[in-house]
């Protein structure tokens, strides 16, 4: 009798730990399901947000340069003795800047369960006299981008707006929600006349129960950079029908930007 009650008890102990082992498995797997990611994430030290794509548009509108291109050999390559990658190294050596306007394409992704992009702000990091060393004249063919979101350098306090409601900072009434792996792309339109001017981008999320700052930078891994409109530059070009670039006169190139310009 007490070796079948012993028996029991062992079934008995084997049976409610097999229960339990059970009911763990399943409460950890609900848990994972919904929580895991998010922690390993944390544990790793995943941020929650992700910049997948940064590109800024050079193709369809004028820019400038801070110092004019004088070195006989680079200014063979920006003549068009060289690939379209040499002559944008040595623009972006120069400082290239698009002229007025700089269009911005940023796409971010989500690393969490659940966050919130709750505020982008440019922060001007650098402000100095508009680019005079050159101005790089584009023809007018390119087809218009079409802008979401847009900010004003020359402003005190410099903010993200739409055209539905211009006057007001498009964050302080909506955010954007991501889950993960969820993409939204914003195209941005930050225009600067004032001045020649360095910046990146400041993102305010919530994930994770609190909240973080991120900042997103260029593409080539500097800041952003746009310049208003000098009365004369040092140099002007236009597009080469063989390539490259080619020199302008001042008139042809004012006339072609359509901007006063001292002209």
């Amino acid at each position: 009798m007490a070796g079948r009650w012993k028996a029991m008890r062992a079934w008995l102990a084997g049976l409610l730990g097999a229960v339990l082992v059970a009911a763990i498995g399943t409460a950890f797997t609900v848990w994972f399901e919904a929580r895991g990611p998010d922690a390993v994430d944390r544990i790793s030290g995943q941020r929650p947000l992700t910049v997948a794509h940064v590109a800024v548009d050079y193709a369809t509108q004028h820019t400038t340069l801070r110092r004019p291109v004088t070195d006989p050999g680079e200014r063979a390559v920006l003549l068009g003795a060289g690939s379209g990658s040499s002559r944008e190294a040595i623009m972006r050596s120069h400082d290239w800047a698009p002229l007025g306007t700089a269009d911005v394409t940023v796409v971010l992704a989500g690393n969490r369960s659940s966050l919130r992009i709750i505020d982008i702000t440019p922060r001007v990091l650098t402000r100095k006299p508009v680019s005079d060393g050159a101005l790089f004249v584009y023809s007018s063919e390119g087809v218009a981008q079409t802008i979401e979101l847009s900010a004003d350098l020359d402003e005190q306090a410099p903010r993200f707006t739409n055209a539905k409601n211009p006057d007001t900072s498009y964050f302080r009434k909506q955010q954007i929600d991501l889950k993960r792996d969820d993409p939204v792309t914003l195209a941005m339109s930050i225009t600067g006349s004032a001045a020649y001017y360095e910046f990146d981008l400041q993102v305010t999320l919530l994930a994770d129960g609190r909240t973080e700052k991120m900042t997103i930078g260029g593409p080539d891994g500097r800041p952003f950079r746009v310049s208003g409109i000098a009365d004369r530059y040092r140099a002007y070009y236009g597009i080469s029908a063989l390539g490259g670039w080619q020199p302008l006169s001042r008139t042809a190139a004012c006339a072609e930007v359509k901007k006063a310009m001292g002209c």
